[in-house]
């Protein structure tokens, strides 16, 4: 007899499990078949068709209502259960076994009658001594059954003093154990079981157990990143998962013997709305499982980026306000994740107030208790509120608890926490432009040297944005790039943390420029503030700068701001883009890029502002984004900026920065004889002598002293201070050397950063390329043999870079779901003597070969190649001539190029994807 259904099942239960229909089909097998092997052989089809046919039913009314995981979870449960007890009841016939000798008890997840498609079977075989040879061959022969079936079964048979004696040595044991559900069987013995668990294991090891389950959390975390805003989250076992929400209620259940969650508000251990949310949040992320199963047809739980687009459009979401369904999506899961998290801190630290070990005696006497302000007192080393009336009838009091916080160096208590998020109404505009509210917020960042801590806090208990309502929309927004290690909200805090070390000293070493900006003394209170706003305009249809800008415009006067410290927040928001984009989009060798640059910024002050955030900025979009390529650009940028912006702009030209390279070469080879020295620094064009730093020009000299026409030389120099590996070629001048050899590196896997080629008087092509490998890293000295061999293969033709790259250049499944809009841009302003191409597109391997193979086929000249990647974006700049040594002034050539170059990237797309 199968179970009955239980309430509220995502569809009828004779659309699951028609229970008469299949217990008639069983009966005909039990009496017609002969022998077990016989009836294991009709039984499996009957019931692969029911389980199949209940699968079927169950996922297509998930489909219709995309949220109600509650219902399916319930509904996959009875379904396996129907299965379960419908296997033993025709085995125990087959073998003529009475199911009364054993307690068939679900455990673990299937116990708690929670299962999405594809999770696990756990089983409990409850015998009251130890079974005979035929109950062990019923239990064999069950077990092939569900097998067959594709069921993933874990199983255990145990006598009920194995289960006590297993459950106090391992927790694991003890936990699924506490989840058990009665399917089938002897009934008395499983309550039996219930009532030894609860008097022999669980009574009095309440303190254990709590330990052993936050250790666990500790560690899963640890392991899953430690991040709750990690962008491929595990929805099972990440931080703010469903996991998470299970250790609480396991816990729960051990200490006070609860079977539904909602019995935890009448226990005063949650609130009414905080129940609520973890309902909501529950709910969310069980659907968020399902459909993960559902969609791989297996029991995956990572949310990968793919992943993420079908699962938003399974959920319904839609595109909508400039950004993507998916973007949406992940905002819900992210907020759901954070009230996970607020919801496990408020009941972990009460239990641990409660039933964890104190510390021990030696530290209690010896350590001193903190001395807080008046209206506040210290529980368990925690800033707590000594009288909660007193303290809201002050609603400033709800930011001076996160400065007393960070004065004290103290956590803030969960119940004052949890009395914060039931105010935040008292946050109004009155007290928003309230003066002492405004320097008690600005002092949180500028005071206390530790700015992250309490902005972190105040984000997740809603303060930040309700104190500045125009933060809300970017409070868990999710970027859907590969380039953004964080939210919107998490990445603002990160910069932020990384401005607070700098200024402590931390940095000094790694990044000597922004720390000698600060040692030296900015506008702290102008820095802090636009590093808070510069993306708080994200999310929108317009150019999030721009509109980020009008926003600071409203909320630095509000912040107590000066209105010159309010324009230059706004300046920064605006352009906060400005210094990276030039740095690693455009050629810094190029006087025009400088006096642009330098134009923009008017004045040292705002350089030394920009630097900083631009720094905070890069290093705060995730781990192994900021690396020393990036740094020596923006060194580089800053400091000529700096210089040109003292000595006047006309420093800034190709004739000043042509005789000091020239003098700087002839320092370098003092040693050379006369005439050597006059032929090299005679035979180069400008733009060498401006395009490249000393050592590089004493390298190529080298190279081209003596060179035979048939003789390609290469000299590869790993870079530590760059990142980069420096390869530098000298060879006869022909045609589409820089085609070739951008192949020739896309083979072996080199990301270029940045590449010029220049044409000597004497027809021969100096060629230098920074590339790093696939980590972002220079070549290590055992690569280099093997990007040398290839290099020379390719320009001696022996392999063809368009053939060749035809199987290595490849996007995987995972990333194929990112959208990146191809542009290309014509600029003829931005450099004196070259057009400037810029293609914005979707990464791949082999795609600055294809560009320039199209450009070299177009007879356009390529000078220089600087790449800035994103992510799965990249941003090409190509400084190019056309075949008389012009700009691309025509209109008509410019469209024929962009045509050619577009149809080069959709046809490298396709194959890509192929």
């Amino acid at each position: 007899m199968t179970p009955p259904p239980p309430d509220d099942l995502i569809c009828a239960p004779e659309a699951i499990f028609d229970s008469a229909a299949v217990a008639r089909a069983l009966d005909e097998v039990a009496h017609g078949a002969e022998g077990a092997n016989a009836i294991h052989a009709a039984a499996v089809p009957i019931l692969t068709e029911a389980m199949t046919g209940g699968r079927q039913a169950i996922a297509a009314a998930f489909a219709r209502r995309p949220f109600a995981s509650r219902p399916a979870t319930r509904a996959y449960s009875w379904l396996t259960d129907c299965i379960v007890t419908s296997v033993l009841a025709l085995v125990t016939h087959a073998h003529g076994t009475d199911d009364d000798g054993i307690a068939l008890i679900a455990v673990g997840g299937y116990g708690r009658g929670e299962m999405a498609p594809h999770s696990d079977v756990d089983l409990l075989f409850l015998s009251p001594k130890q079974p005979t040879g035929q109950i062990r061959e019923t239990i064999e022969t069950m077990l092939y059954i569900l097998w067959d079936l594709k069921l993933k079964v874990g199983h255990a048979t145990r006598t009920l003093r194995e289960c006590l004696s297993l459950g106090a040595e391992d927790f694991t044991i003890r936990t699924a154990l506490l989840e058990h559900r009665f399917l089938a069987g002897d009934a008395a013995l499983a309550d039996k079981l219930n009532r030894r668990l609860r008097k022999d294991l669980f009574k009095g090891s309440a303190r254990e157990f709590i330990e052993a389950k936050l250790e666990e959390r500790d560690a899963r975390h640890e392991k899953q990143g430690g991040q709750r805003y990690v962008v491929e989250p595990n929805v099972k076992e990440g931080k703010g998962g469903l996991r998470d929400l299970q250790s609480l209620f396991w816990i729960a259940k051990y200490l006070h013997g609860v079977q539904d969650a909602a019995e935890l508000v009448n226990l005063g251990v949650f609130t009414a709305d905080e129940f609520r949310t973890f309902a909501s949040a529950e709910s969310f992320l069980w659907a968020v499982r399902c459909h993960l199963h559902l969609l791989t047809r297996r029991a995956a739980d990572q949310l990968t980026f793919d992943l993420q687009v079908e699962v938003a459009a399974r959920m319904g979401y839609k595109d909508r306000g400039g950004r993507r369904a998916v973007e949406h999506f992940m905002q819900d899961y992210f907020r759901h994740a954070t009230a996970v998290g607020d919801l496990t801190r408020i009941f972990l630290t009460k239990l641990e107030a409660d039933h964890l070990k104190g510390a021990p005696l030696l530290e209690r006497i010896f350590r001193r208790k903190p001395k807080v302000k008046p209206g506040y007192r210290v529980i368990r080393n925690r800033l707590a509120i000594e009288d909660e009336e007193a303290f809201l009838s002050d609603k400033l009091n709800l930011l001076r608890l996160f400065e007393e916080g960070l004065r004290t160096g103290m956590l803030i208590h969960p119940d004052a926490m949890r009395l914060v998020t039931a105010n935040l109404h008292l946050i109004d505009d009155d007290m928003r432009s309230n003066r002492e509210a405004q320097r008690i917020f600005l002092d949180l960042m500028l005071k206390h040297g530790n700015p992250e801590r309490a902005l972190r806090r105040m984000n997740e208990l809603g303060v930040l944005a309700t104190f500045i309502p125009e933060f809300e929309p970017i409070v868990a927004m999710m970027q859907f790039n590969m380039y953004h290690h964080y939210t919107v909200d998490e990445h603002t805090i990160q910069c932020i943390r990384n401005l607070a070390q700098i200024e402590r000293g931390e940095l000094v070493e790694e990044l000597p420029v922004a720390s000698g900006i600060l040692r030296e003394g900015v506008n702290r209170k102008v820095i802090y503030v636009a590093l808070l706003l510069h993306d708080i305009g994200k999310g929108r249809d317009e150019d999030h700068s721009v509109f980020g800008a009008r926003i600071a415009r409203k909320v630095a006067p509000r912040l107590g701001l000066t209105r010159a410290e309010c324009d230059t927040v706004e300046w920064l928001v605006r352009y906060h883009l400005l210094m990276s984009d030039m740095a690693q989009k455009r050629d810094l060798s190029d006087p025009r890029t400088l006096r642009d640059f330098a134009k923009a910024v008017k004045n040292r002050k705002r350089l030394d502002l920009m630097t900083v955030l631009t720094v905070c900025d890069i290093r705060g979009v995730g781990p192994g984004t900021w690396n020393n390529w990036k740094a020596m650009l923006l060194r580089q940028l800053h400091a000529e900026t700096a210089r040109a912006l003292e000595h006047g702009l006309e420093d800034l030209n190709r004739e000043n920065r042509g005789s000091q390279a020239r003098k700087a070469l002839r320092k370098a080879l003092s040693d050379w004889p006369a005439a050597d020295l006059k032929r090299e620094t005679a035979r180069h064009y400008p733009p060498y002598w401006q395009g490249l730093d000393t050592a590089t020009q004493v390298v190529f000299a080298n190279m081209l002293r003596d060179l035979p026409d048939s003789e390609v030389r290469i000299d590869l120099h790993p870079d530590e201070d760059r990142d980069a590996t420096r390869a530098c070629f000298a060879l006869v001048d022909h045609p589409g050397i820089f085609s070739r050899l951008a192949g020739a590196l896309a083979l072996v896997g080199a990301n270029v950063v940045d590449a010029r080629t220049y044409t000597s008087k004497d027809g021969y092509a100096t060629a230098v390329f920074w590339i790093q490998d696939a980590q972002g890293h220079p070549y290590d000295d055992a690569g280099l043999p093997r990007l040398r061999k290839m290099i020379d293969k390719t320009l001696a033709g022996e392999v063809v870079p368009a053939e060749a790259i035809q199987g290595r250049d490849k996007i995987r499944k995972r990333e194929r779901a990112f959208r990146v809009p191809t542009s290309i841009t014509f600029d003829n302003e931005g450099s004196e003597i070259y057009t400037i191409i810029e293609v914005d597109t979707r990464d791949r391997p082999g795609l600055l070969y294809d560009l320039t193979r199209t450009l070299a086929s177009a007879n356009v000249y390529i000078a220089s190649a600087v790449i800035a990647t994103y992510g799965e974006q990249v941003v090409d700049s190509f400084y190019v001539k056309d075949m008389f040594g012009l700009k691309f002034h025509s209109a008509a050539k410019q469209a024929a190029l962009e045509k050619k170059l577009r149809a080069a990237i959709t046809q490298g797309a396709q194959r890509a994807r192929a």
